[in-house]
Formats: C-alpha cells, structure tokens, sequence
C-alpha cells in the first residue's frame, strides 16, 4: 500500500465572498510517486469489506487497472491491470463502474478507435479481484453504436436489498458530434442486472446531451446530470467548451423535464451523490471558466454544488471548491502543434472525471479526479504523465 501525504493546494482562483474551499490538505495525489498515465477515475465504496474500489485506465496502449483503499483513501494499493477473457491489443479503457451491491460490480470497456464492435461489458463478483469474460453493450434499438460513459442506477427492494432494476444512460453521436455536431442522450432499464435490456427513452429534451448521470433523490425524483453539446459559437474548439445541466423524472424515467442549464460551457465531467439526510451533492470538472493567472497560464479545478429540494434548485452561490491548479503550458504553441501533431497543448494539463463516494457515516465524501498537471509532451506527442487526485471532505 502506498501512503502519499496530503498535498497543499493552494487556490488561487478569485472566487465571490461565499465560495466554500476545501481545507488544502484534505486533497492528495495519489500516483505522484509514480512516472504513470493514469486517467478517468470511476469510485465505489463496498460497504461489506469497508473499502474504496477505484477503476481508472492507463498506461501505453492503455488498459483498465484498479487500486484499492481500506483505510477511507490514506493508503491505496498500486495500481493493478484489470485480466479478462478477451486478449485486447488495442488502446482500451474502463468506464461506468458500478456497485451492485456486496461484492458485485460491472463495469463498460471501450476499444479504440471506436466501432460499433468495440464496445463491451464484464462483471465481478469478487469485488474486482477477477473479471468474467466481456460480452458486448447491444446497440440501440435502430442500430446505433450506444456509448456509455457513467455509472448505473441501481434500485434496490427495501426488504431483502436485491437488485430489482438497473437503468443505463448512453448517447448518439451525429454530425461528429461534439466537436460542432450534435448527440442525444439516451436511457433504457434491466429487471436482471444487465442480462437484458428495454428498449430505450430517447427524452426529446436530451437532445445535444451525451454524459448523463443519474441519481435518485429521497423523495422518489429522478435526477440527470447532463453534460451540453457547446454553445455555437464554440462548435470544432476543444470539449472543454461542453456544459452542465439537470432534467429530471417523476415517473421513474419515462418522462424528462427540460434541461436546466447550470453551466453554458467549461464545466462538465458531473458525479451526484445523495446524503441520509436528502441533501444532493454533485461534483464537476472545472475545464473552462477560471480566469488565467497573471503570468497567462491557464487555470482549472474540481467543485460541488448542492440541493436541498431534490434537485429542483441547486446551491450555485456557494459552490464548493475542492481542488484547483494551474496549467503548465500557457498560449496556443502552433510549434508544439506541429511537432507533436496535437492540437490545444494549453488545455493537457486539465481535468478528465470526477467521481464521488459516500463513506459508511453518511458524511464522509470521497471525490475522485483526474489530472494532468505534470503532463508534457513527449517524443510522441503523448502528454503524460497524468495522474489521479482525492479529495476526502463533508458538506
């Protein structure tokens, strides 16, 4: 097990008079001991064992790898390549980690370069010691290459805690979508775990959405943090233009209300947790929107906000920074461009996820990120390395 110290943070954004920082050393690197690419951190917390189960992908061609903590995150096991059934060459990583509850897990694999077969599943039943044999996501219902980014919703009978229904999100790309086109999101149901599916919802106000997170409030909501195809005027700039919304359902999913926008653009990457007490939190990437530094460095971080009615308002006065940094390459370098053959060099240094857990004393939060605030370009033109942050902190 690997021990990294807390690391001070110090945050320099300018925020308003009632801004709530973390305290800086409740946030660590995790792999900063390690010359690694490790990136897109998906949490769980596995109540029976007391313990952190982190999916994250890495490394070249890169590959799914799972740490461990059993200590609510002071410690972490070094990262360990996740084995399945299928030999994969190719770059590939590993998305929506989800709980099914004690031991079970299931997680969505995605082969590069993306093609409707490249798209799999594998599940867990020994807390993410072994892997089954990966089968593949099934398309929609028209045929169209269904891509998962986030954890399902599992719904849970009260009496004997038995998985009675999962729902899944997804999107469809078209017109090169996000980069100046158009997606729309998606969501169909399992009465058995992910052996079969409904056909899916395909909410009409989802349409320009791709990641959707779900969580269900205290009162019985449905509540959908969706990530924004950008504004017009951003369309072919970089993803970290893409923004942040809710919808929500009162009748378990079938119908969606429209989207509220939080953020326009430069905020996105979302993870909602519901507290004991009814209290939605919800964290994000911060890609776009700080201001640079006086030196002209870019600048980026990890916040939350919150709910106090279910979804239906969200908490943006006091929003909740719990990291930030600044960026380690400053102004567009068309030389970096051309020798690298990587466009946006500034923009490496950001975050890629957010994850967040709820500990056992239903306080405690633990919120995972991404981050590549060491990465610079190689011979390759690959900006690494890039590591994973977290957070441990209460609202």
């Amino acid at each position: 097990m690997t021990r990294s110290s807390w690391k001070s943070q110090r945050v320099t954004v300018p925020g308003d008079k009632d801004a709530v920082v973390v305290p800086s050393d409740h946030c660590r690197i995790i792999t900063e001991h390690m010359d690694r690419m490790t990136c897109v951190p998906y949490l769980t917390y596995l109540a029976d064992r007391d313990r952190l189960l982190m999916l994250l992908s890495g490394d070249d061609p890169s590959h799914p790898m799972v740490m461990s903590s059993d200590d609510h995150g002071e410690t972490w096991s070094d990262p360990r390549s996740v084995v399945i059934g299928k030999e994969e060459t190719r770059p590939w990583i590993g998305l929506a980690l989800t709980g099914l509850g004690g031991d079970r897990l299931v997680m969505s694999l995605t082969v590069f370069p993306c093609t409707a077969e490249g798209r799999y599943r594998s599940s867990s039943d020994d807390g993410g010691t072994t892997w089954s044999q990966p089968i593949p996501i099934p398309p929609t219902s028209c045929g169209e290459i269904w891509n998962p980014w986030d954890p399902w919703l599992v719904d849970h009978d009260e009496g004997t805690s038995e998985v009675i229904r999962v729902a899944e999100t997804g999107y469809i790309c078209t017109n090169d979508a996000p980069h100046g086109g158009n997606s729309h999101a998606l969501i169909r149901f399992s009465h058995d775990a992910g052996l079969t599916w409904s056909k899916e919802v395909r909410p009409s106000q989802w349409n320009g959405v791709t990641e959707v997170h779900l969580c269900r409030a205290l009162n019985g909501t449905l509540v959908a943090a969706c990530r924004l195809n950008p504004p017009k005027q951003y369309w072919h700039e970089i993803d970290h233009y893409e923004g942040l919304g809710v919808s929500r359902s009162r009748d378990n999913g079938k119908t969606w209300s429209d989207v509220e926008v939080l953020y326009a653009w430069g905020r996105h990457h979302m993870s909602m947790v519901c507290l004991p007490s009814g209290v939605l939190v919800m964290s994000y990437a911060v890609r776009k929107g700080y201001p640079e530094t006086t030196d002209g460095f870019p600048q980026f971080g990890i916040e939350a906000v919150v709910s106090r009615d279910h979804g239906e308002s969200w908490d943006m006065q006091h929003r909740i920074i719990l990291a930030q940094w600044r960026g380690n390459t400053k102004g567009e370098d068309p030389e970096l461009e051309r020798q690298f053959r990587a466009r946006w060099p500034r923009w490496w240094a950001s975050s890629q996820a957010t994850s967040t857990a709820l500990l056992s004393d239903g306080n405690t939060l633990v919120t995972a990120f991404g981050t590549g605030y060491r990465s610079d370009p190689g011979e390759d033109g690959v900006y690494a390395p890039r590591d994973i942050g977290v957070v441990r902190w209460q609202v």
